[in-house]
């Protein structure tokens, strides 16, 4: 039994000696940069994702802005608004038909 006992302890001793671990370290060097890897990518995520919510409330300001201005134009461009908006500068609604004017000379 007490063989096992020491064959156990020498094989961790073994992963702790200063040559196995010098052969390990690219290992270690590799699994550091997987974990950098992974903690940018996280913060990548989260920066995606704040900027998505920005850009759809933009988006929402901006089509509230636009129905605004259309319904706006809309009403402007009614016959009884342009009449009220040309009033103070003398010009008036047209109450007879238009004349058509017609060339009399003759077409060669």
């Amino acid at each position: 039994m007490e063989k096992e006992g020491n064959e156990k302890k020498m094989n961790w001793s073994r992963w702790f000696h200063y040559q196995s671990l010098v052969q390990q370290v690219p290992f270690f060097l590799f699994l550091a940069l997987l974990a950098v890897l992974y903690i940018y990518n996280g913060h990548y995520a989260n920066k995606t994702i704040r900027d998505i919510g920005r850009t759809e409330k933009e988006v929402k300001e901006l089509k509230y802005e636009y129905k605004m201005i259309k319904g706006e134009l809309l009403s402007r461009s009614k016959q009884s608004e342009l009449v009220k908006a040309v009033t103070p500068l003398g010009l008036q609604e047209l109450t007879v038909s238009p004349v058509v004017l017609i060339d009399s000379l003759p077409q060669q």
